[in-house]
């Protein structure tokens, strides 16, 4: 059985690679997070998670507890 896996997508307050560093080990830690990545050349600092289960709330409150803004993007 093939698993269907979603890109969410995300605006974030993430400017610096640094800050990509502080987040890392958070999104990496989380095992239903197969790939994730961010444009910070992008004017919203675009994170892209592909996940088969997660929701974007459980996302935004990852790096919201990090200390970062993280808000879902419409399609």
């Amino acid at each position: 059985m093939k698993t269907t896996m979603n890109v969410l997508v995300f605006s974030t307050s993430i400017t610096a690679t640094e800050q990509i560093s502080e987040v890392k080990p958070i999104l990496k830690a989380v095992r239903s997070i197969k790939e994730w990545n961010f444009d910070l050349e992008d004017c919203d600092k675009i994170l892209r998670v592909v996940s088969n289960d997660l929701s974007p709330r459980f996302i935004e409150g990852l790096l919201q507890n990090a200390g970062y803004q993280c808000l879902e993007l419409a399609d």
